[in-house]
Formats: structure tokens, C-alpha cells, sequence
């Protein structure tokens, strides 16, 4: 199943390369709303949250109010206090990230109050990795834990996991499968992954190992859509792109 994001960053909706240059930006926000009512989940992630340069809480209560699908929110969330308030505005799941980790370790004080306050089944732990390395604080800074190290450490502190392979992100060259199989074998619990994901191959290769597939750039310059069930087929970019600014 593909799964698009919406990635906040000025109360527009963004596409970075690699996390760092602006590759696009779509400034009509809820307009992607009825672009995307066929797919079961949507991803919102506050970029400027995520790299404490502000907030886009605004569009996110709209987006979860608003959206018929079910949204996951990630990006700045570090308190328990934060995961209640974001759930309270309709969200389905919160996307937890840095504030999993904590002097290079797993937070394991905080992740036990968040499963007390919000329950496991309601989190999302991302595991965004860049070198086979885990990046937190918005991508700015690599740890020394790798994903497949911490996955059965963090289990029972979410229902699920997304993982992203940040060497790719945005970039439309493709995902690396290889790596996803990798971390399919250490853990039960459902896996999202993301990153460079572009065409209909790569999906349904996913799919074989029971991953679902966050898809940003694929999407919004037209390479990939999807019926109303979440299944992909790749399409001609005339008629499918999302109008965009370009950088």
C-alpha cells in the first residue's frame, strides 16, 4: 500500500532532497487533501517542529479534522503532553523520532510515560537512517546505533515502525530493497518504509515483505498514484502532477 506525506515547512507543503535542499513546494495545503482521499493513511510530518524552527500546528489540526483517511503526524513531537495534544485533533497514530533517543541511546524513560499516557498500539517509532546510521534532531545529526541494533529494543513501545533511507530521499533514484529486507528480518511488527521510493517494482517488492510504502516525490511529480484500495500503478505524468513550484 502506498502511504503519501505531506512534509510542513512554512505552512506549505515541501519535498526536500536528501532532507536538506527544496526540491518543490505546493502552497495550496488542502488541496492535497482531495488529491489524496483515495488512500487509506496519510503521513504529516512538521518539518519546522522536527528542526525546532517553529511550528505548523495549524494546518496539522486542519489536515486531521478535515481528512477522510487516517493521519499519522510526526515531526517535533518530545512530550507526552504533545502526543495527547495531537491525538485529541483527530490523529490516528503519532510518529515519534528523536525524542526516542537520548545521549545516543534509547529514551527508555520517556517511550515507558508515552506508552502510560497514549497507549503502544498509538505510536509510531521512525528509525531514519543515512550511512546505516540513525539521524535524529531533523536529519541534522547521525548517531552511532543502527536500525537493525535498537529495533527489538524499541518494540515494545510501538505498534509499529518507519523507516526511512535518507541516502535516497527525494531524490527519485530508487530505494535500497536489499536494506529493507535487512530490517524486515528483525522484528514482527509492521515497517513503513520511505526514501527515494519511485516506481510501482519497488512497491510491490515492499509488499512481498509486508511493507507498506510512504511515497513524497514519486507522488507529487506524477511517477506513482493509487486507486482507492492504496494499491499503486505508475502513471503518465501528464494530468498527475500536483501543481508545484519547483527549485
Amino acid at each position: 500500500m502506498i502511504i503519501p506525506c505531506i512534509d510542513l515547512q512554512n505552512g506549505k507543503a515541501v519535498q526536500l532532497v536528501r532532507g536538506r535542499r527544496l526540491a518543490l513546494s505546493v502552497d495550496d495545503v488542502l488541496g492535497l487533501l482531495d488529491r489524496f482521499r483515495d488512500y487509506p493513511i496519510l503521513h504529516v510530518i512538521d518539518l519546522d517542529a522536527a528542526m525546532r524552527k517553529g511550528s505548523n500546528s495549524r494546518w496539522i489540526k486542519t489536515l486531521c479534522r478535515r481528512g477522510k483517511m487516517k493521519v499519522r503526524v510526526g515531526g517535533g513531537i518530545r512530550t507526552a503532553v504533545r502526543a495527547e495534544r495531537v491525538l485529541s485533533w483527530g490523529a490516528e497514530k503519532i510518529i515519534v523520532g528523536s525524542a526516542a533517543f537520548e545521549g545516543g541511546k534509547i529514551a527508555e524513560k520517556f517511550l515507558a510515560e508515552l506508552v502510560k499516557r497514549v497507549g503502544r498500539r498509538k505510536i509510531v517509532i521512525a528509525l531514519d537512517t543515512e550511512g546505516g546510521r540513525i539521524l535524529v534532531r531533523g536529519w541534522q545529526e547521525r548517531l552511532k546505533l543502527r536500525p537493525e541494533e535498537v529495533i527489538p529494543e524499541l518494540e515494545p513501545y510501538c505498534s509499529e515502525f518507519l523507516s526511512t533511507f535518507v541516502d535516497n530521499e527525494g531524490t527519485m533514484k530508487g530505494t535500497d530493497l536489499a536494506w529493507f529486507r535487512k530490517l524486515r528480518r528483525v522484528t514482527k511488527l509492521p515497517i513503513t518504509a520511505a526514501g527515494g521510493i519511485r516506481s510501482m517494482r519497488e512497491v510491490r517488492a515492499l509488499e512481498k515483505i509486508s511493507m507498506h510504502a510512504a511515497v513524497g516525490m514519486a507522488i507529487y511529480t506524477g511517477q506513482l498514484a493509487a486507486d482507492k484500495t492504496g494499491v499503486p500503478r505508475e502513471v503518465a505524468a501528464r494530468g498527475r502532477q500536483i501543481p508545484h513550484n519547483s527549485r
